[in-house]
């Protein structure tokens, strides 16, 4: 996808009705705008409610969100490339540096924690939304309680694939992500028409070159591993590229694996999960430690495939790690 399509969405009008969840949602219209240009709403899309259960927690909406939270870096590249950006009025526990693409628009947000934030530095900044790509910033020693939150006028919202305690897709599909840039447009009234499109086109033409080889997704750890599992995001793309995930038998999204099981299977390739809290380059640095793990044969021939944190999870830059491995790959076999 082009820099252009991904921070200039549809400016049309549009009008639809969602169902999500077996919640309805009313229909909607309205149009955006790159974030550096004036957004317009029509008066009758401000004036509908979107209802949704997200996480098991039921949100409405009366209106577009205009001060918003963005924890995890996910949320916040959501939100850029909706071209909401100017909702943003601080962002928390961000994961890397956002891409080339938005990082304009970005230039000028302000981080308000390095990790999850405090209910305190949260209700100091009196959002109208805290938008979360973790189920577990909303806790009373995190950003506080969800039912808290609403009860002070706050909405809060989980990225819908994300979810663990209820409705979490048995097995996530590039129609989950896709739905997920959907529903978040619909809270804010804008189209997320193009963007899908040209996201489905872009997918359609990955190369699924990995050729059954196997591979470890390697998120975190040392003592033990914290890999990608059966049914999330990690699955997905290495199911895109066709590569086939060591630990894709365990039932979840991401969970601790062992050595024993990696030296065992010995995987042709090793991806690496990079995050300014815990790059890619210390990982590489457990393999090599690790007199067992020293002796893979992906470690011994350096094939490692790396992806940016923000991309390893549900989003708007899914489609793009996948492009990314499989060029990646590709390099690898030349």
């Amino acid at each position: 996808m082009s820099a252009r399509s991904r921070s200039v969405l549809s400016r049309s009008a549009f009008s639809r009705t969602v169902l999500l969840a077996g919640v309805s949602v009313l229909a909607l219209s309205g149009c955006t705008a790159a974030a550096d240009e004036t957004e317009t709403t029509s008066p009758d899309a401000a004036a509908q409610s979107v209802e949704l259960s997200n996480c098991g927690f039921d949100v409405t909406f009366d209106s577009a969100p205009e001060r918003v939270i963005t924890i995890k870096s996910s949320t916040t590249e959501m939100l850029l490339a909706l071209g909401l950006g100017d909702r943003i009025i601080g962002t928390a526990f961000q994961d890397g540096p956002v891409p080339e693409q938005w990082a304009s628009d970005a230039a000028g947000l302000t981080s308000i924690a390095e990790r999850v934030p405090s209910e305190e530095a949260v209700l100091d900044l009196e959002p109208d939304l805290v938008f979360a790509g973790w189920e577990s910033t909303f806790s009373a020693d995190g950003a506080g309680e969800r039912a808290d939150l609403t009860s002070l006028g706050i909405n809060t919202f989980v990225a819908p694939s994300a979810c663990q305690s209820a409705e979490q897709p048995e097995q996530l599909s590039f129609d989950n992500v896709f739905s997920d840039i959907e529903t978040v447009a619909s809270i804010f009234r804008v189209d997320a028409t193009e963007i899908v499109d040209e996201q489905r086109a872009q997918l359609a033409a990955i190369d699924a070159n990995g050729d059954s080889r196997t591979a470890l997704w390697f998120s975190s750890g040392s003592d033990t591993p914290y890999v990608g599992a059966g049914i999330g995001a990690p699955q997905l793309l290495l199911d895109t590229v066709g590569l086939t995930n060591i630990a894709g038998d365990i039932d979840s999204t991401w969970a601790p694996f062992n050595w024993e099981a990696v030296v065992d299977a010995d995987p042709d390739f090793i991806v690496l999960v990079d995050a300014a809290w815990n790059t890619a380059d210390s990982k590489i640095d457990v393999l090599e430690a690790n007199p067992a793990t020293a002796n893979l044969s992906a470690v011994k021939a350096g094939r490692y495939l790396v992806v940016p944190f923000a991309a390893s999870e549900a989003g708007v830059r899914s489609v793009d790690a996948a492009e990314s491995l499989s060029a990646q790959i590709a390099e690898f076999d030349g």
